[in-house]
């Protein structure tokens, strides 16, 4: 494994998605107060020192206007967070980007630079682990018509492509997906180098895990408020 040469300046440029409707919260939850601070604060806190620049990719842009980033509204609105990975990877100045939710209030920076130090051998790079903000007992969705196998969603296999690290080699891959309307966030990996970040690599940096925590939810506010400072 190549060691992190923490002398690099950042090669990356940050993409914050946040873009979404915020449905299941019933209110925008970038804009939800944790800790005092909007949890988008949060994100950009964490990801900004690792990054040679800051996009965020939201439809509403007078609202982010505010923060110190460049906002960019969808290329092809409707596209769900695979339009909005595409958005801001096309309008990135770097060759790689690292792509985080706008609701994950304990990003770990140490994980995310160990992340980018990966990413120059690989198209995507992309962790793999259990979050408690994601109920996998049971598959609600259903696997259709018999003789059917449906693919699988990133949540099921415990990947994070909202928080992962993609080159400009995807662009083409995920630009046929958008115009098929085949929107899973892992739907374009194949025929790409794809680098999976597993639990024993995150381990050294984040025990607990929590950099993947993502608050959808009021519940989620309030596990997320009981994790606070442990």
């Amino acid at each position: 494994m190549r060691a992190m040469n923490l002398d690099t300046p950042p090669r990356v440029s940050g993409v914050i998605l946040a873009g979404g409707k915020s449905r299941r919260m019933g209110r925008d939850k970038a804009f939800i107060k944790f800790d005092g601070k909007p949890i988008i604060a949060r994100v950009i806190e964490r990801i900004q020192p690792l990054c040679s620049e800051l996009i965020i990719v939201a439809n509403d842009r007078d609202a982010y206007a505010s923060f110190d980033a460049q906002i960019i509204s969808d290329v092809y609105p409707g596209k769900g967070s695979l339009g909005g990975l595409y958005t801001g990877l096309h309008a990135a100045r770097t060759d790689y980007v690292l792509a985080v939710a706008c609701d994950m209030p304990f990003l770990n920076r140490d994980l995310l630079r160990f992340m980018i130090s990966l990413a120059a051998d690989f198209d995507v790079t992309i962790p793999r682990a259990r979050d408690l903000s994601r109920n996998l007992a049971q598959n609600r969705r259903g696997d259709g018509a018999p003789g059917f196998k449906r693919a699988l969603l990133a949540k099921e296999i415990n990947l994070h492509p909202t928080h992962a690290i993609y080159s400009k080699n995807c662009l083409a891959p995920i630009h046929a997906k958008l115009m098929a309307d085949e929107l899973r966030l892992i739907g374009f990996h194949d025929g790409l180098r794809v680098r999976v970040v597993e639990l024993d690599e995150i381990d050294r940096f984040d025990p607990k895990r929590l950099s993947f925590f993502n608050a959808n939810t009021p519940d989620d506010l309030a596990i997320a408020d009981s994790f606070h400072g442990k």
